[in-house]
């Protein structure tokens, strides 16, 4: 019996459409088909084995747990997943990947190979459509198997034979040096021709040198280049190849505490995380995908800046109603399931400063010009003008009472504060002097309203007490300088204030008169980009060594193929949240880039 692994136990493949994560015992357990936000044909990370799954391993005894590999990684520098068995029999090697789609059918594809010995091998193949809801119809057409229900069909073509039973589809075979077996999983609209059979050599072939032409674009060759580049071959993962849009996940509801109710759909292209991704790219050297996330944010924003959403689907869709799967359990009894997202409808005035920031990076370092971008960023900022001064739901999308959080006021002043630099600059046309007097305005009220003198240190929203993490930002976005005391008190009060027993950065209190802040109930884990946040601002101040601890600290929670979630459960010791998670990646390259040029690493 199969039972979904610990989140950092899953490994990442995918085609920059959709995303498949596949356990260590060689099971895929989340499949969402043709795209990252499509129902899934695999969801047994949420559920059990009834909600679909294919696990490709060495046979095991009925009833048994399935063996892990032995090893794993990734081939190079690539998505393409190499797992092994060491059994009493011999060494086999399974070899997962989606080829990069283009305009063709996605597809899963899994070679096996004999490494020594005679292998005993078996393929269980359990199809449930609709976030394992529905049992397709699965027959025989020309040697394939198909399963279809309503607009899907799913197409396995296998080189050995494959047999049906108690609604599953298996096969058994042995493999010895030498042999080897491809087994491809395809989706195609079921009112189409059946997609082609795939040559698993060549669509191999094919994943490899499109990897290694990819990363060749990397500038970065620091100390952790290692890191770095997994990081960015991750986040290319997460980009949807047809329009530019970044998901800050593959996945939904993967709890930010075991058992609890903080479950979230994370398969959308959030303005926050999008804009903070692009920041990296850009400095790695990749504008080509820099460029592309600018179109889609002019297509998705359109004309009507006014009633920017945080987050967009990936094809800028707007409609992301939020519900709840009530068949499934839940990843480890976490419920409810959700998909969809309600916060697509908050006011978080913080991105406003995301996406100005974006924009002005992209211009600064070279990206061709585009006239209607720059018309964007003036537009944004004169709304900005007349609402900067409200109340909002904050970075972290707060489902209590809308409160005057200053990181949202901040990045206000971050909008402003690019916006007139690039008309100081000559690059664009604005009223230069009424919108230099609004960043001064913004940067008073911030300065009298969210700093608390007692304490030395800026607080959460307008008259609280608490702490967040996200003024960690207050440096890093230039609104004062490092060396100022009202920053260093600031750093230290949150790295006191707010860090678990093992050094990492919690969001914000989540206990006592706190639960009115986000609206829920119980607790979460540590912040993993608030931890990298910590790192940059400790570099900043001056405490390089301590950064450097906590950076490289912050490393060894990856998984062993340089994956991480979105939290870390200090109490249990695992990653927890989305998974893997770009507003976790991305901080992390930010922080090596910092950390290299500061010279904490002696180069």
């Amino acid at each position: 019996m199969h039972v979904a692994g610990r989140i950092e136990d899953y490994a990442l493949i995918g085609d920059m459409q959709t995303a498949a994560l596949v356990s260590r015992d060689g099971s895929a357990d989340w499949l969402c088909l043709p795209r990252f936000d499509s129902h899934a044909i695999f969801a047994g990370l949420l559920g059990t084995e009834e909600h679909g799954f294919w696990r490709l391993g060495p046979a095991h005894p009925t009833g048994s747990s399935p063996p892990p590999a032995t090893r794993r990684r990734y081939r190079g520098e690539s998505l393409i997943l190499e797992s092994e068995w060491d059994t009493p029999r011999g060494t086999v090697r399974v070899t997962d990947f989606m080829p990069p789609r283009g305009n063709h059918a996605p597809q899963l594809v899994r070679i096996i190979e004999g490494v020594s010995g005679r292998v005993p091998m078996r393929s269980t193949l359990r199809m449930r459509f609709s976030y394992g809801w529905v049992v397709p119809w699965v027959h025989k057409v020309d040697g394939r198997t198909v399963a279809v229900a309503g607009p899907d069909s799913v197409w396995l073509d296998a080189d050995v034979d494959t047999y049906g039973e108690d609604l599953t589809t298996y096969s058994d075979f042995t493999v010895q040096p030498g042999d080897r077996i491809a087994m491809a999983l395809s989706w195609q609209a079921s009112h189409r021709e059946p997609p082609p059979v795939t040559d698993a050599a060549e669509a191999l072939q094919i994943t490899e040198d499109f990897w290694s032409d990819w990363v060749g674009h990397c500038t970065y060759h620091g100390p952790y280049r290692e890191a770095v580049v997994r990081s960015l071959i991750t986040l290319k993962a997460l980009t949807y190849a047809p329009t530019g849009g970044i998901v800050a996940a593959p996945t939904t509801s993967l709890p930010e505490a075991i058992g609890g109710q903080r479950n979230w759909d994370y398969r959308f292209t959030w303005l926050r995380d999008a804009a903070i991704t692009l920041s990296s790219l850009l400095r790695t050297g990749y504008v080509e995908e820099a460029r592309a996330w600018r179109e889609w944010l002019l297509r998705a924003v359109a004309g009507d800046p006014e009633n920017l959403q945080i987050m967009y689907g990936i094809a800028g869709e707007r409609e992301l109603g939020e519900a709840e799967l009530s068949w499934l359990p839940g990843y480890e009894n976490s419920t409810p399931v959700r998909v969809g997202n309600g916060a697509a409808g908050q006011l978080q005035l913080d991105v406003y400063g995301e996406v100005t920031e974006a924009l002005y990076l992209a211009h600064k370092t070279g990206l061709t010009r585009n006239d209607y971008a720059q018309i964007l960023q003036l537009k944004l900022i004169g709304y900005l003008e007349e609402h900067w001064d409200e109340p909002d739901e904050g970075i972290w999308e707060v489902r209590g009472p809308r409160r005057h959080f200053v990181h949202s006021k901040v990045m206000a002043w971050t909008a402003v504060d690019r916006t007139v630099k690039l008309i100081e600059s000559g690059d664009v046309d604005g009223p230069l002097e009424r919108w230099k007097e609004l960043r001064e305005r913004i940067h008073r009220d911030v300065c009298e309203k969210g700093y608390d003198r007692q304490r030395n240190t800026f607080t959460q929203y307008y008259g609280s007490e608490e702490l967040d993490a996200s003024l960690l930002l207050i440096p890093q976005m230039g609104f004062l300088p490092p060396d100022d005391k009202r920053v260093i008190g600031t750093v230290e009060a949150v790295q006191r204030e707010l860090s678990t027993p093992d050094g990492f950065v919690m969001r914000y209190p989540t206990s006592g008169d706190q639960e009115n802040i986000d609206g829920l109930e119980g607790e979460e884990g540590a912040f993993l980009a608030c931890s990298f946040w910590l790192a940059d601002d400790l570099a900043m101040i001056g405490r390089v060594e301590e950064a450097r601890k906590l950076f490289e600290k912050l490393l060894a929670l990856r998984n062993d193929l340089g994956l991480l979630a979105e939290e870390w459960d200090s109490g249990n010791q695992r990653q927890v949240g989305n998974f893997p998670q770009a507003f976790s990646h991305v901080p992390m390259i930010d922080s090596a880039l910092r950390l290299t040029t500061s010279g904490a690493y002696g180069v």
